[in-house]
């Protein structure tokens, strides 16, 4: 019963996550210390619907409804080298470790 459910929550992300216009003004990339800086479609608030939504069916809980949490990420591991680009946002997070599904206590960063 689960899996039905993940596969369509899953399927339906990208057509459910709005992406939110963060500052493109963040830190560094170099000053990212929690692993390498993540390409994101969306990020989001903790408490927006979406991303609350797959926080609960994956059974993760954050410390606050404002932390910003980065949706179907992947690491960007050159930085200012052919690869190190990201045409959606990137992002610094805490937590990378749910498969690049959901990157959790992110902040913006420019490359």
């Amino acid at each position: 019963m689960f899996a039905p459910i993940a596969a369509i929550t899953l399927a339906a992300l990208p057509l459910l996550a709005a992406a939110t216009p963060l500052d493109t003004r963040g830190e560094p990339a170099s000053s990212c210390s929690t692993g390498p800086v993540q390409c994101c479609d969306s990020v989001q608030k903790a408490s927006d619907p979406t991303a609350a939504g797959l926080l609960a069916l994956l059974g993760i809980v954050v410390q606050g409804v404002d932390v910003l949490v980065g949706l179907t990420c992947s690491p960007i591991t050159v930085i200012g080298v052919g690869g190190g680009s990201c045409s959606a946002q990137a992002v610094c997070c805490q937590d990378n470790s749910h498969g690049g599904l959901i990157s959790i206590g992110c902040v913006p960063v420019t490359l």
